[in-house]
């Protein structure tokens, strides 16, 4: 089983596809990947050899940042916004859509379930 970066990809699937198992690899990056690796894409990962797999990793950390490295970096790329106090650093901390989308109506996955209003009041009685 090949490990890059820290990851265990998937033996049975495509040097393209197992590739994008690596946080920070889509399939664009993944593909010129193996272009410069001179790898076939169709090759499954479980058919890599080693010096296949140790050519993808060092171009990989020439490159820059994949997995812990980028996931660092987006946190704190948060967390500054944050700090600042800036428009973007306000939504995240709200919870709320960052790039200027909609949210009247529609944003419920960043703003999470609806609360219901009317299931807290008391109902009315018959007579008073």
């Amino acid at each position: 089983m090949a490990r890059i970066a820290g990851v265990d990809l998937p033996p049975k699937k495509r040097a393209e596809i197992g590739l994008t198992y690596i946080y920070g690899i889509g399939r664009t990056r993944a593909k010129s990947l193996l272009f410069r690796c001179g790898i076939d894409f169709d090759k499954k990962i479980g058919d890599l050899t080693e010096d296949e797999v140790n050519h993808v990793r060092n171009i990989l950390e020439e490159e820059g940042s994949v997995e812990g490295d980028l996931r660092k970096e987006i946190s704190m790329n948060i967390k500054r916004h944050i700090e600042m106090g800036s428009y973007r650093g306000l939504r995240h901390r709200r919870g709320l859509p960052v790039r200027g989308q909609r949210s009247h109506t529609n944003a419920r996955t960043r703003k999470g379930p609806r609360r219901g209003t009317v299931t807290n009041k008391k109902k009315a009685t018959g007579k008073t």
